[in-house]
């Protein structure tokens, strides 16, 4: 059975990273999906008013699959982030760590709950990660990039898919001369063509 592809663009934030005292962060994603009049888009956040910047990028990716698995369905799902610390941590530690009974020979495994629950949800789906460089122009990932800074910010959530802004927020760069040849739409087929036709998206996956 072919499972339906959903594109998630995710990134995080976190205010005063590694400096004393309280350190907000969030967490922002654009979800996409196709549905009988196009491409779906939604928004999700997540804010936690002392955190880092690892543990919201663990945090975005667990809420993003366990609100896609509230349609009880499997997924195909490609989650896009910037965050080396997410993809590489599950595409090539995570393995490992299960083996020897979640530790690691170098001491204790941080973060090691959010790693057990994003193992978790990723169980319920088809899921793959793919890393994208941040802050060099790419549409989808400078738009999560506002909504995670926006919500460490103003610590603000979402707790169910809320409709999307990138439409709006891609009009306002436009208007500024970004992104002109960006197609988006092109940009998601591409990708959903690649993961219906089972492609394995390496790290570095040029979405």
């Amino acid at each position: 059975m072919t499972l339906r592809p959903v594109v998630v663009h995710l990134d995080e934030s976190c205010l005063g990273n590694g400096r004393a005292g309280l350190t907000p962060g969030g967490a922002g994603g654009l979800i996409e999906v196709r549905d009988k009049d196009g491409i779906a888009r939604r928004d999700i956040l997540r804010c936690d008013p002392d955190t880092t910047n690892n543990r919201m990028a663990l945090s975005g990716a667990i809420a993003a699959l366990e609100l896609l698995s509230a349609k009880r369905q499997g997924l195909s799902v490609l989650i896009v982030s910037d965050s080396e610390y997410l993809v590489r941590g599950i595409r090539e530690w995570v393995p490992g760590w299960i083996s020897r009974g979640w530790r690691r020979k170098a001491g204790p495994i941080e973060n090691l709950e959010l790693w057990q629950e994003l193992v978790d949800v990723v169980a319920r789906h088809d899921v793959q990660f793919s890393w994208v460089r941040g802050h060099k122009g790419h549409p989808k990932n400078e738009y999560a990039d506002n909504l995670a800074v926006r919500a460490a910010r103003e610590q603000v959530g979402s707790d169910e898919l809320v409709p999307s802004g990138f439409d709006g927020w891609l009009a306002a760069r436009r208007a500024k001369g970004q992104y002109l040849d960006y197609d988006p739409e092109a940009a998601f087929a591409a990708v959903e063509r690649r993961l219906t036709a089972g492609e394995r998206i390496p790290l570095d996956g040029g979405v």
